[in-house]
């Protein structure tokens, strides 16, 4: 069963939390509501989330403070933020809205297609990732494993592996050059470049895979981090 992504929604309104809501359920992944930054902040201490919809006037502590304290933390600062604003206050708003770590800056009232189509992005994405970093933690694992045995049977057992992952590994990278194709189309830099960071882990891992291949290498090197 594919676990669902998480989706956090921060607004001081009820109203705008419920709107929010219906556009995105369609997309059938898991929303976390949040009524202040300070709600927000706590709910991304223990939760992974594949991105952020963030409003920018809220009580206490606004959007951009919100969005300082999520970039500045180390676990949180590589989370996707779109900034949703009732307000528009010109190019210099949407400046400070890109450079407080958004990528994406929406104004009130937006699209529900072009809301549900950006977020539907990020959360491909993020799975993307996912599968990534569980076919990194497996080769590992099983090399781990394999270095520590000895014999033909040994020898065996690892090649069988290496064609097992080589071939998950494959059906990851034909999904990731899917979504590359979709997101030229769509011209979203923010999502053109993640895409881009993931297909560059892609390649590094295929590259580990090719190494192990027998007569293709001498040993088992480091492998390329996923994150």
């Amino acid at each position: 069963m594919v676990q669902k992504a998480k989706i956090l929604l921060v607004d001081d309104r009820p109203e705008n939390l419920l709107a929010l809501e219906a556009i995105l359920s369609a997309l059938d992944q898991t929303l976390v509501r949040a009524s202040s930054g300070e709600e927000a902040l706590k709910a991304l201490l223990t939760d992974d989330f594949a991105v952020i919809l963030l409003d920018v006037q809220m009580p206490g502590m606004d959007g951009f403070e919100t969005a300082a304290h999520i970039k500045r933390r180390e676990r949180t600062r590589d989370i996707p933020i779109i900034f949703l604003t009732a307000i528009n206050h010109g190019p210099h708003h949407t400046f400070r809205g890109y450079a407080a770590g958004a990528v994406d800056y929406i104004s009130k009232p937006f699209d529900p297609w072009v809301l549900r189509a950006k977020v539907s992005v990020f959360v491909e994405l993020y799975m993307k990732n996912c599968q990534l970093r569980e076919q990194a933690a497996l080769l590992r694992l099983q090399l781990e494993s394999g270095q520590g045995r000895a014999g033909a049977a040994a020898a065996q057992e690892p090649a069988g592996l290496l064609a097992e992952l080589s071939a998950r590994l494959a059906a990851v990278e034909e999904q990731a050059e899917a979504l590359t194709k979709q997101l030229d189309e769509s011209a979203d830099a923010a999502a053109v470049a993640t895409a881009a960071h993931l297909e560059r882990k892609l390649t590094g891992l295929r590259r580990a895979l090719d190494a192990l291949e027998p007569g293709t290498g001498s040993g088992v090197g480091p492998l390329p981090s996923p994150s």
